[in-house]
């Protein structure tokens, strides 16, 4: 899974150094560059953004008046040649504050900061996953799967529906479908279900727990075949 980048950075020569670096690291991966925050703020309506490298000094609107704008903003590190903005920019929990010149080795200390959004806890003995760890209002909760009925997608988020719990957090369906072991299955582009808490199922909706759960038309030859099939 790769950490989605955002370099807001009005300087082409420091532009050109954060890209490069991003460039190097296996987990990143850029997506926008913007001169501006008026730039940064479509971005974010329209890509889904993990992390962004802020520059403080921006023309029209400066980095951290920005920052104040946003209800849900990504991961932000800061990247700037002024330190005396640091105290301050830590009131909008920032990850790390680089000062320029940056550094590659001061570079990756910051970025493996944004790593543990979403962890995978693993039976090292079985070599299984048993649960999963996200971030869910700043805090971590921990999910075992085991316990999970289905997910559902709805929009940048997930709905994690347990037993026990629901929980919600930023995340892509399609991502956590990478994560998960062999006993969950897609049934729909907004639907991932554990196969083990299928009551019942048709070609139309499986049930779980009394909830139906509609199978999506180009789901439904490869879902009634995996549910059939014994082995699956």
């Amino acid at each position: 899974m790769k950490i989605k980048c955002l370099i807001i950075e009005d300087e082409p020569l420091a532009v050109e150094i954060m890209e490069d670096f991003i460039s190097q690291v296996p987990f990143l991966e850029l997506e926008s560059v913007c001169h501006d925050a008026l730039c940064a703020m479509q971005v974010l309506r329209e890509k889904q953004i993990d992390l962004m490298f802020l520059d403080i000094h921006l023309p029209k609107l400066k980095g951290l008046d920005f920052l104040a704008t946003l209800k849900n903003p990504p991961k932000v590190i800061i990247t700037t040649a002024y330190h005396e903005f640091a105290v301050k920019s830590y009131e909008f929990s920032v990850l790390d504050y680089l000062l320029k010149p940056i550094e590659f080795s001061r570079f990756m200390a910051a970025v493996q900061k944004a790593i543990p959004s979403v962890q995978i806890a693993e039976n090292q003995a079985e070599n299984s996953v048993r649960e999963l760890i996200f971030t869910v209002h700043k805090k971590k909760a921990r999910v075992p799967l085991d316990s999970v009925l289905y997910v559902e997608s709805q929009k940048e988020n997930i709905k994690i529906v347990m037993e026990d719990r629901t929980l919600v957090t930023r995340y892509s369906i399609s991502e956590l479908e990478k994560q998960l072991p062999d006993n969950f299955i897609r049934i729909h582009r907004s639907f991932i279900v554990s196969k083990s808490k299928i009551d019942f199922f048709d070609a139309q909706d499986v049930e779980i727990l009394g909830k139906q759960i509609p199978i999506g038309r180009n789901y439904k030859d490869f879902v009634i075949s995996a549910l059939l099939n014994k082995e699956s």
